[in-house]
């Protein structure tokens, strides 16, 4: 409780804008207004409507309380959604101590991710608890799929874990395994989002039509490749190279991860390691967008705990250094596009999360070979 009272103090002396949540409030007016939601620049920062309709459609909540009051109600579910995030990263990685909850949530609330999270008002930590929610319930479950679908209706990157679940069925039903539940619960998930998109279009036709056609193909939009904060392998790769797109070199190495990530993932399923499974489908989702910006890295919380809970606690240290450090943001960034001609230690610094999440998929294959270890849990 010490930890998120000095956290809240912390933020409020940093004053922070919450810029993305007045950017939500300004979607959820204009869908209230019947405006046009794709054309919309909110903030003094002209930030556009990057999520698809569904979300926009949420967003109308945000339009209720005052500035101040939501402010202050976004910060404290955000902590709560914290809490859970890390009780269900527990919950995964086959941790019962409850009173651990407070002392991870502790530690987390000050990781860069999770810290940036709250100061833009992002619903990264939502997104998280509504994709864990749904995978680390009990096969088969009345509800599975119902949180991915949710998710991946709000913001598209989640949609890798309904293809994770289908692979995973798919191998299952070839290698004469129990193939049933994986692929009931990529229905379900595909069927939740579906409905939640088929419910959007039917509120805003206008605004369904222009996202599902044009907007989304605009990775463009939400900002330059190259930026500090993009730590997507396209980020990394536009830096490297020293371009604003990086082209055929990122959607060729994106292929490739993503085609391995999904690999390591569904053989970890297979083999009964879902916690490795569901880690390995987050990091690879996070690698392969076109955009995955620093805060997008919440995931690094049951990433941390899953290493310190199979033993290997040398890189776990080493990724509580990099999403706690803050050092991605000790290299040129902002105004006049520096991160262009970034050179050596910068352009390390700069590839510190994405660089880790590649460093992680190698660690996870090299424990799938052996699966004791890789299944070995510590309450200590």
């Amino acid at each position: 409780m010490f930890s998120f009272i000095a956290f809240w103090i912390a933020q409020r002396a940093a004053h922070v804008s919450m810029i993305d949540l007045m950017v939500y409030r300004a979607e959820g007016a204009t869908v209230r207004a019947g405006g046009d939601l794709y054309a919309l620049r909110a903030t003094a920062e002209h930030l556009p409507t990057t999520y698809p309709p569904f979300a926009a459609l949420l967003f109308t909540a945000l339009t209720l309380p005052g500035t101040a009051s939501l402010r202050a109600l976004a910060t404290a579910g955000n902590l709560v959604l914290l809490v859970v995030f890390v009780r269900l990263s527990l919950r995964l990685v086959g941790h019962t101590r409850v009173e651990s909850v407070w002392w991870a949530a502790a530690v987390a609330v000050w990781c860069e991710p999770v810290w940036t999270t709250l100061r833009y008002g992002q619903v990264n930590l939502l997104i998280a608890v509504l994709v864990l929610w749904d995978l680390t319930r009990r096969p088969g479950h009345r509800w599975a799929g119902l949180g991915i679908g949710l998710a991946t209706a709000v913001k598209l990157t989640p949609a890798l874990f309904v293809v994770f679940l289908l692979a995973a069925g798919v191998t299952a039903r070839v290698g004469h395994g129990c193939a049933g539940h994986r692929l009931r619960h990529a229905r379900g998930a595909a069927a939740t989002f579906a409905c939640a998109t088929l419910l959007a279009a039917a509120v805003l036709p206008r605004d369904s039509g222009r996202f599902w056609t044009d907007m989304m193909f605009r990775a463009g939009r939400v900002g330059h490749a190259e930026e500090t904060a993009n730590q997507a392998l396209r980020g990394l790769l536009a830096r490297f190279l020293h371009t604003p797109e990086p082209g055929s070199p990122w959607v060729a190495t994106a292929a490739v991860v993503a085609l391995g990530g999904l690999a390591v993932a569904v053989a970890a399923e297979l083999r009964g390691l879902r916690a490795w499974a569901v880690t390995v489908c987050a990091v690879t989702a996070l690698l392969v967008s076109p955009v995955s910006w620093s805060h997008h890295w919440v995931w690094c919380v049951p990433l941390i705990l899953l290493l310190v809970t199979r033993g290997h606690r040398a890189a776990a240290l080493g990724a509580l250094l990099v999403f706690g450090s803050y050092a991605l943001w000790w290299v040129p960034h902002g105004h006049g596009r520096p991160e262009l001609h970034q050179q050596g230690a910068e352009l390390a610094l700069s590839a510190l999360y994405a660089g880790a999440g590649l460093l992680f998929l190698v660690l996870a294959g090299i424990s799938l070979r052996d699966p004791g270890r890789a299944q070995a849990v510590t309450n200590e």
